[in-house]
């Protein structure tokens, strides 16, 4: 049966590990959001050798397995002299993973915005960078707000393999506690219960800023 007492005696220990999973999936958005917009934009780039390069790093990406990623991070790296802590390396890896997908989102918002705004720029003999930032972004952008959003709670949902080089979340401590105590039941519902919360106050923030920012 399920215990109320021990489920409030471990509660400190789970939002503990909560709160590293929230960071953990802030960090990892942030960092794939500032990635995944320089990956859509050099795949434009008119030199076809960087295009090239980035949309295979991109394709690459998205075609291997997250954990794989976590795995070469967290084990290969310090073999080439680069050692970082679990959490960072997380962080590295949800942002190298997702910044594949935010790249697609980025691209398919940048297609969108009509070709008269392009030659409107040229025209105004605007720089590339100030066409980037002045015209084409602030088009672009708003409109892919709900696909982004969707990503940073497929994020969320995804940092229990961060368990898997030893960074303490959400999931890893309820495993930990429940070993300990050899009790799951209370332990991997609250991680149910906790991930449930959290999700569903994304969602209604990400449906805000669609309503505030966004087109459809």
């Amino acid at each position: 049966m399920f215990d109320w007492n021990y489920a409030w005696d471990i509660l400190p220990d789970m939002l503990a590990g909560l709160v590293v999973t929230v960071q953990a999936t802030l960090g990892g958005m942030a960092l794939a959001l500032v990635l995944g917009l320089l990956w859509a934009v050099a795949g434009r780039s008119r030199f076809r050798a960087v295009a090239w390069s980035v949309r295979w790093l991109v394709e690459f990406v998205r075609s291997t397995p997250l954990l794989v990623q976590l795995y070469f991070l967290f084990f290969v790296l310090p073999d080439l002299g680069l050692s970082m802590s679990p959490f960072v390396t997380g962080v590295l890896g949800l942002g190298l993973h997702y910044s594949a997908y935010t790249a697609e989102v980025y691209r398919a918002g940048i297609e969108a915005v009509p070709r008269p705004q392009w030659e409107a720029a040229l025209a105004l003999n605007f720089s590339r960078t100030r066409t980037w930032v002045a015209v084409i972004l602030p088009q672009a952008v708003p409109p892919v707000i709900p696909a982004l959003g969707n990503y940073l709670i497929a994020m969320f949902k995804d940092t229990p393999l961060l368990a898997a080089i030893t960074v303490m979340e959400m999931l890893q401590v309820a495993k930990l506690i429940g070993s300990e105590h050899f009790r799951y039941l209370e332990p991997l519902t609250l991680v149910g219960l906790l991930f449930l919360a959290v999700s569903l106050i994304s969602s209604r923030l990400i449906r805000h800023l669609e309503k505030r920012y966004g087109r459809i």
